[in-house]
């Protein structure tokens, strides 16, 4: 491994997370980011890890949710990205936010000043050569991805959305009530509560206001955990209450359910914006405005950020990579984040962390790490790289990791089981991964 060099390409979640966890291992690391020279349309700052879609990394509760186990693997294999989102964090009942520049910032600081990164500022237009990790997300400028499907044949694509942001002050809140779902937390959400005939009417106006790329949307290709809410609108009057608008475990200040529900979250710490939970769009701007006014708290609602919707571009995994992350056509090539087909921010970064303990133990000419099924992070894998007739993105979750060796039909317990198992695995992997390091690896800058 003496005098090794690994090129990571992008620096978002996956890019960051990879370049961290190897150069904490004394490997040196080359990471080519195109910012500040060319951003995607979704990209604003110039900071690394910027999240573009919301800034909840999902449920916290590792016991409980597979999600928040992902993240306690991620812990235990040093990501940077927990670190970060525990300087970052910003009240969400169970779920873990963050306040989106504090997140950046404190990634892009780790990154930028670790001895055994250098970072360049370019547009990467080829698959380099030697070691590397390409990380580059579901944007990927189009002559690296023209290079991909020259050299590893037609990708995939879908279309993802992001939900608004409004200004906290120009919400009533008087019509509005203080309060998260079942209890969980300390008053982290804001609910904008309907009656039934406010409701009826707000979602028949969802349905039928005019979107923008309505024939892409008519090509099917709309990821299932991504859904826009006028989609999810026209499946169905009642489909909304049955999704982000649904009141169940939520109450007001007398006890009373209210028949439908929009949440609002913190989107900063300052507490001076809030993001429409569950609320990626794909409408007009134009139209966003009048049909989310017709919220009753939301009625004066002033607009920081309109939802937008934006190409996301994935590799047919199961096709060109091993479970490793390796492409089968050059195993020194690995892929990383939401290009391989993991859905989601956290998802993302963890994929980034197991390519760079993948390609560790090959620049240490060790065997393939013994990933399984048995944790969030190899299961994800696993998926990615398993036969698939119609490939789609994955979150974390339950279904894809191995059954209990014995049926459990309390769920709070066999979810329990689960999280034990994959967190004995995980520091079993780990020390498979830092073997022969001696006490501590090369860790010296962690």
């Amino acid at each position: 491994m003496q005098g090794s060099e690994v090129t990571v390409v992008g620096a978002g979640l996956a890019g960051c997370e990879a370049a961290y966890w190897l150069a904490n291992r004394g490997v040196r690391v080359r990471l080519l980011e195109g910012k500040p020279q060319k951003r995607s349309p979704a990209h604003k700052s110039d900071g690394f890890a910027e999240l573009v879609c919301s800034n909840s990394l999902k449920s916290d509760d590792v016991y409980g949710n597979a999600c928040g186990l992902l993240k306690e693997e991620m812990r235990l294999f040093g990501s940077l990205t927990m670190e970060a989102a525990a300087r970052a964090r910003v009240p969400a009942g169970g779920a873990l936010a963050v306040d989106r520049d504090v997140f950046s910032a404190y990634v892009t600081q780790k990154i930028r000043s670790h001895p055994n990164i250098v970072c360049e500022s370019r547009e990467v237009t080829q698959l380099p050569d030697g070691y590397a990790i390409v990380a580059t997300g579901p944007l990927t400028f189009d002559a690296l991805a023209e290079d991909i499907r020259q050299k590893l044949g037609e990708g995939l694509h879908f279309y993802d959305a992001a939900a608004p942001i409004v200004a906290a002050e120009s919400v009533d809140l008087s019509k509005t009530f203080v309060a998260d779902r079942y209890g969980k937390g300390s008053g982290d959400y804001v609910n904008c509560p309907l009656d039934k005939e406010e409701y009826e009417a707000f979602a028949a106006a969802l349905a039928g206001a005019e979107r923008a790329l309505v024939h892409e949307f008519d090509k099917r290709d709309v990821f299932e955990g991504c859904m826009p809410a006028e989609i999810l609108a026209a499946r169905g009057k009642d489909s909304l209450r049955f999704g982000m608008m649904k009141p169940v475990g939520l109450y007001d200040e007398n006890g009373k359910r209210p028949y439908a529900v929009v949440q609002l979250r913190k989107e900063n710490a300052a507490g001076t914006a809030y993001n429409l939970v569950g609320f990626q769009t794909n409408l007009k701007f134009g139209e966003q405005a009048r049909v989310f006014r017709m919220i009753p708290a939301l009625k004066n609602a002033e607009f920081l950020r309109y939802g937008v919707m934006h190409r996301n571009t994935y590799l047919d995994s199961p096709r060109v990579l091993n479970s490793d992350y390796s492409l089968k056509s050059d195993g020194a090539v690995f892929f990383a984040g939401q290009l391989t087909g993991v859905e989601g921010y956290v998802e993302s970064a963890g994929s980034g962390i197991a390519a760079a303990m993948n390609l560790y133990a090959k620049l240490r000419g060790q065997p393939p790490l013994p990933w399984t099924d048995e944790t969030v992070t190899g299961a994800l894998a696993l998926y990615i790289a398993a036969p698939h007739a119609d490939f789609q993105p994955m979150n974390a979750n339950y279904g894809i990791l191995r059954p209990l060796p014995e049926p459990v039909r309390d769920k709070a317990k066999k979810r329990r089981m689960f999280a034990e198992r994959a967190l004995q695995c995980a520091q079993a992997l780990l020390a498979e991964a830092l073997r022969g390091e001696g006490k501590g690896g090369n860790n010296e800058h962690a």
